[in-house]
């Protein structure tokens, strides 16, 4: 039996969390485990501890997200995704992520990003844009700056 595998096509993308590490966030922390610039998709891993929220913004394309450890909501739904959740938000869903304080550990999430996060203020202004270019160049400055390297096939 041969071995060559070529005829399978491009090589698979394979990160483990040496490669792609945690980084450490205000109120937790992040790990990009794939950014594709040119078609506008971002995969990260969150760890959330507990009462911390991430400010409303409005996403421009759909998020998929699941829920592994520990329990969050979107302050203006009232629905609590447990470990094990699963959910979709269509685009153009506009929401505050919040982790309930009586959370007793950290809350782990994992998403599927296409498009931009619109940082929103109160009168709905954009404040801040995240994109697949950005979050690389973040997730990138934040690994060097905590002295933990980064894969050049994050980014596509």
């Amino acid at each position: 039996m041969s071995t060559d595998i070529t005829h399978l096509g491009l090589p698979i993308g394979h990160a483990t969390e040496i490669d792609t590490p945690w980084v450490d966030i205000a109120g937790g922390q992040l790990r990009l485990v794939h950014a594709d610039v040119a078609n506008g998709l971002w995969i990260v891993a969150n760890r959330f501890e507990p009462g911390m929220a991430v400010t409303r913004h409005r996403h421009t394309g759909p998020v998929y997200a699941w829920t592994t450890a520990g329990c969050w909501m979107y302050a203006e739904y009232g629905v609590r995704y447990e470990a094990g959740s699963y959910i979709y938000e269509p685009a153009g869903s506009v929401h505050t992520l919040v982790v309930p304080e009586d959370n007793t550990e950290l809350t782990e999430v994992f998403f599927v990003i296409h498009g931009n996060n619109l940082d929103l203020d109160d009168d709905d202004n954009i404040v801040n844009i995240i994109d697949a270019s950005s979050i690389s160049t973040a997730y990138r400055y934040l690994c060097e700056s905590q002295g933990k390297s980064v894969p050049d096939f994050i980014e596509r």
